[in-house]
């Protein structure tokens, strides 16, 4: 059959109707395919907590608004300082011009602090991490750093230090600058606002809670006076409405962060702990139908704590004290023994998806530095001397997310299995002798061979 130009025409415009009407169905088929979760925010992320391995990703890679989620790192940073002991919590701060601005604007989560006030590091502590108070926040980044232009300097070092390469730092608290009532940090723009991807946020709440267990102790209260018995008492809620007794409390949970600007939208960091596992997850930029703009955030939460509790467990892959066949000896040179065995000093456990037990291979990695070039340990050699690692590689056919960052988090340390003394001068002297006959040998036996060929 033919078909004229204007038929063929009329062909065409019927098919990219027929295209237009379907695109945003077959959009949201892959879209379901491929997030069979649903999750509605622009990025998604959760992790379990010991190892950092990811059970569930949505574009955790893009540069997005984190708001107030941003306090993590001021409180890491608070935290080191403690413990290097350059504050303390009964440490006294009286507020500096900057932070009496910020602490009085009633539109801004806040606790009003007097200008000829005195506070403890304690108290503008639990401010900021049950309340979000943001003065309290600047007034940690003048404690720690001396003016919050340098702790913000501080805040950037220490996101590398974790292996975080998309973050921007330009305030303590999360704000907009434009918030900051022209008071912003030296260096950076009027309408500037922090910035990192849900896995670099992943990753800071990972490293605050490996490194700094102690802060669930505060952020996980869900209500509490601040400054109480005096005319300055405030009652605080925490603004994490997961918390057990609070509207949305879900079981398990005891943390993180929430956080919220026009720009970044309704956002989380929590954490949950049940039978063992702890989970971390984040959601940035969560939409719902409702007009609390609060609430997306803890809705689509939820439902990444369910997926993961549901069909997640940490369970032990090998056991302590395995070994690989073929592999778990190591070559030694001036030792009384020419090799010594190596093996797990601890189980390797690793949060899998049920039924999954047999898609990870164990793999030795070995510490190079201790190594000689024949790749020989030297002796003499103590029982339990760590020689390198034990890791784990994913054979299974469906996709595997890996670990927040980038390397595994599923390893334990490999140890040799008993101890090597060094062997007596005339015990290596008659190997060298031995060493230096044998290669005559070897090249009296090369020559007769040579003479016969």
């Amino acid at each position: 059959m033919h078909m004229t130009k204007k038929s063929f025409l009329a062909f065409i415009m019927t098919l990219t109707l027929i295209i237009g009407i379907a695109s945003p169905f077959t959009q949201k088929a892959f879209a379901a395919e491929n997030d069979p979760l649903g999750i509605n925010a622009s990025a998604a992320i959760a992790i379990e907590a010991s190892t950092g391995k990811i059970l569930y990703g949505k574009n955790i890679d893009e540069t997005l608004g984190i708001a107030s989620m941003t306090k993590m790192m001021t409180e890491y940073l608070l935290l080191e300082a403690i413990e290097e002991g350059k504050v303390s919590w009964d440490q006294k701060y009286k507020p500096s011009d900057y932070v009496y601005k910020i602490s009085q604007h009633t539109n801004l989560s806040n606790v009003p602090l007097r200008k000829d006030g005195s506070y403890t590091v304690r108290e503008l502590f639990e401010a900021m991490a049950i309340y979000s108070a943001n003065g309290a926040a600047i007034a940690i980044a003048e404690i720690v750093g001396g003016s919050e232009t340098n702790f913000v300097k501080m805040m950037n070092e220490k996101a590398k230090e974790m292996g975080i390469k998309n973050a921007k730092f330009v305030n303590a608290t999360g704000l907009n600058n434009r918030d900051l009532q022209g008071m912003h940090p030296e260096g950076t723009g009027e309408d500037d606002e922090n910035e990192m991807s849900a896995r670099a946020v992943a990753t800071l709440a990972y490293n605050l809670l490996k490194n700094y267990p102690e802060v669930l102790e505060t952020a996980s209260i869900p209500k509490k006076v601040f400054q109480e018995g005096t005319d300055d008492a405030i009652n605080m809620e925490n603004w994490n409405w997961m918390l057990p007794g609070l509207v949305f409390g879900t079981e398990g949970v005891d943390g993180l962060k929430t956080g919220y600007t026009e720009y970044a939208g309704s956002c989380f960091t929590a954490t949950a702990e049940r039978n063992g596992m702890r989970i971390i997850t984040v959601v940035m930029n969560a939409k719902g139908n409702g007009s609390n703009p609060y609430v997306p955030r803890f809705e689509e939460t939820r439902k990444l704590l369910n997926y993961a509790f549901s069909n997640f467990s940490v369970e032990e892959l090998f056991p302590k004290e395995y070994q690989i066949k073929g592999e778990s000896t190591l070559p030694v040179v001036k030792g009384k023994e020419k090799k010594v065995s190596i093996y797990t000093k601890e189980p390797l456990l690793l949060a899998i998806k049920r039924g999954e037990n047999d898609v990870y291979k164990e793999k030795y990695v070995l510490d190079e530095k201790i190594l000689n070039e024949k790749g020989e340990l030297t002796a003499p050699i103590k029982k339990g001397t760590k020689v390198g690692y034990m890791t784990v590689e994913y054979t299974g056919k469906g996709e595997d997310l890996g670990f927040i960052n980038g390397v595994s988090g599923a390893k334990v340390d490999l140890v040799t299995k008993n101890t090597v003394e060094k062997a007596n001068w005339f015990v290596l002297t008659m190997r060298g002798i031995g060493g230096i006959i044998g290669d005559i040998w070897d090249g009296i036996t090369g020559m007769v061979k040579g003479w016969f060929s």
